[in-house]
C-alpha cells in the first residue's frame, strides 16, 4: 500500500503579501491555478494504483484550512496530524511513519511538500512507480529534478552508478545551494539534479534509519507519538512532548548517511513556486514579457509581474519588476531580488504588525470575516457564516457590537434571548453579553458588524461553548 504524506507546515514568507502566517502559500488560490497548491498536490495523485488515504502534517493553526480544503476535494477519510510548532521535515515524517506503521507495518510512504507545481502528471506517476519498486526492495528513494538552468536557489543531488531499476541511480552526494559558478559546473556535468524534497520509502525502513543515524530525534518522536491526543478529526501532537525534539530535514538526518539512498530523475515541469519570480516563470506572458493579473494598466513596462488584488494598479516605464497589491499592502521589487522579501516579513514580525500574520480577509472554521474600516474606538467587519456553521457562544470585556444582516437569515443568541434576524434587520449586542450567531439555513449568512469599545483586539473573546474545540 502507498500512503501519501503531505507536509503542509510551511509559511512561504517569500510570497508575501499574498502568503501570510495564517494563510500560507500552500492554501492560496493563486491566479491562473485551479484550487490551492495543497489541493493540486492531492489531485495529481489520482490514478496511482494501491493508493491509500493521505496523511497530512500541518501546523495546528491551519487545521481548519486543511480540513475544509480536503472536504472540498471529497476526501473525508484522511489523517490530519497537528504540530504545535515546526521541527523541520525529519520529525514530521517520523510521526507520520509511526502512525501509518501502527496500522500497516508494510506500508510505503510517498512524502510530498504541499506547495509544489508539477505540470506533467503522467511523467510524475511513472517516476513514483519506479521509486515504489525501489522502496519495496529496501531503498530510500528521492526525486531529483532534471535542471535546465544553473539555479543557485536549490540544493543538488549528485547521481552515482545505475540502480537496480533502469533510469534510477545510487546517490553519490548531496550538495548545498551553490554559487553561480558552481551551479554552472553542475549543469554542464550532467550528473547533478535539483533536490526536490520529495521522497518514497517504506515507513519501517525510514524509522530504522532514523533510529540509527538520529537516535535522539527518534526517541523524541516516540515520546511525542505516545502522547498524541486524538479526536474525531485531528491527531494533536502536544507541545510538552515535542519541544525536546531536534529540528532537522530528512536530508541531513537520514539521506546523507544511509547506504540505501537512490535518486529517480524527474523531468515533469516542476516548480516549487518559492518566490514571485517563479510565478512569473510559470504564467502566460504578453508580447512585452509581462504577467498582468487583475485590474492592471501598463505603459512602457517589460518582463514584469504585476498583480492587483483590490484596486487598479498602473505601472509606467519599469522592467524586470514585481508589483503585488493586496487590500492592506503593496510589494514592489526587482524580479531578480525577490528572495529578499523574507527580510520584509522579518521586519513585520519584529514590529508585531498584523500584515505578517493575517490578510484583511481572515478565514475561520465557520466562515470568514473582513475588516472594512478601523479607527480610534471602532471597527467595521463583513462577516460570512457558512450553512450549518456557528460562531462560538462568547462575550467581550471591552466592546459592544451592532449586527445588521445583509444576506441570508441568522439565528441570534443574546443572553437569554434567541431569535432570527433577516436581511435589513439589526440587533445590538451589549458589552459583556453572552452571544452567538448561527446559520441554520442552506445559504451563507452575511452581516455587517460594527464594533465600538476601548479595545478591539481578537483576543478579547471569552468562549463558553464552541463546536470547533476552541474553548480553553
Amino acid at each position: 500500500m502507498l500512503v501519501p504524506v503531505v507536509i503542509a507546515g510551511g509559511v512561504g514568507s517569500r510570497l508575501w503579501p499574498m502568503s501570510r502566517a495564517q494563510l500560507p502559500k500552500q492554501f492560496i488560490d493563486f491566479p491562473g491555478q485551479q484550487g490551492s497548491l495543497f489541493q493540486a498536490t492531492l489531485k495529481r495523485l489520482e490514478g496511482l494504483s494501491d493508493l491509500q488515504c493521505p496523511v497530512v502534517v500541518c501546523n495546528k493553526d491551519h487545521r481548519f484550512l486543511v480540513a475544509e480544503q480536503l472536504r472540498q476535494l471529497g476526501k473525508a477519510e484522511n489523517t490530519i496530524m497537528l504540530e504545535p510548532f515546526g521541527r523541520n521535515t525529519a520529525p514530521a515524517v517520523a510521526l507520520a511513519a509511526m502512525q501509518v506503521a501502527a496500522q500497516n507495518p508494510e506500508a510505503v510512504l510517498l512524502i510530498l511538500p504541499s506547495d509544489h507545481l508539477i505540470d506533467d502528471k503522467q511523467v510524475f506517476h511513472a517516476a513514483v512507480k519506479k521509486a515504489y519498486e525501489l522502496a519495496r526492495s529496501g531503498a530510500l528513494a528521492t526525486f531529483g529534478i532534471v535542471p535546465d538552468v544553473p539555479e543557485t536557489g536549490y540544493g543538488y543531488i549528485e547521481r552515482g552508478a545505475a540502480a537496480d531499476i533502469e533510469g534510477a541511480f545510487l546517490v553519490s552526494s548531496f550538495q548545498e545551494k551553490p554559487d553561480a559558478a558552481t551551479a554552472r559546473k553542475y549543469l554542464d556535468a550532467g550528473s547533478y539534479l535539483w533536490n526536490s524534497g520529495m521522497f518514497l520509502f517504506a515507513a519501517a525502513n525510514y524509522l530504522a534509519e532514523l533510529e540509527q543515524y538520529a537516535p535522539q530525534m527518534f526517541a523524541a518522536c516516540q515520546k511525542a507519538f505516545a502522547a498524541i491526543v486524538a479526536d474525531s478529526k485531528f491527531l494533536t501532537i502536544t507541545a510538552q512532548s515535542f519541544e525536546s525534539c531536534p529540528s532537522d530535514s530528512i536530508d541531513y538526518a537520514v539521506m546523507e548517511h544511509t547506504e540505501n539512498a537512490v535518486v529517480v530523475p524527474l523531468d515533469a515541469g516542476w516548480n516549487d513556486l518559492g518566490a514571485w519570480d517563479a510565478l512569473w516563470d510559470v504564467q502566460t506572458k504578453d508580447d512585452q514579457g509581462n504577467v498582468c493579473l487583475g485590474d492592471v494598466l501598463t505603459a512602457g513596462v517589460s518582463d514584469s509581474y504585476i498583480q492587483a488584488g483590490s484596486r487598479l494598479v498602473a505601472a509606467v516605464g519599469i522592467e524586470d519588476a514585481v508589483v503585488v497589491e493586496t487590500a492592506d499592502a503593496v510589494l514592489v521589487a526587482k524580479r531578480h531580488q525577490v528572495q529578499a522579501v523574507k527580510e520584509i516579513v522579518k521586519q513585520l514580525e519584529s514590529a508585531e504588525r498584523e500584515e505578517a500574520t493575517n490578510h484583511t480577509l481572515v478565514y475561520r472554521p465557520w466562515g470568514s470575516y473582513q475588516s472594512l474600516a478601523k479607527g480610534d474606538g471602532y471597527q467595521v467587519k463583513h462577516i460570512v457564516v457558512n450553512p450549518g456553521a456557528s460562531l462560538s457562544l462568547q462575550m467581550h470585556h471591552h466592546r459592544a457590537e451592532h449586527w445588521t444582516v445583509i444576506k441570508g437569515a441568522g439565528m441570534i443568541t443574546c443572553d437569554e434571548k434567541e431569535f432570527m434576524l433577516h436581511p435589513n434587520e439589526s440587533t445590538f449586542i451589549p458589552l459583556g453579553s453572552k452571544h452567538r450567531l448561527a446559520n441554520p439555513g442552506e445559504a451563507p449568512v452575511e452581516i455587517i458588524e460594527v464594533q465600538v469599545g476601548e479595545y478591539l483586539g481578537e483576543d478579547d473573546i471569552v468562549r463558553f461553548e464552541d463546536r470547533y474545540g476552541r474553548v480553553k
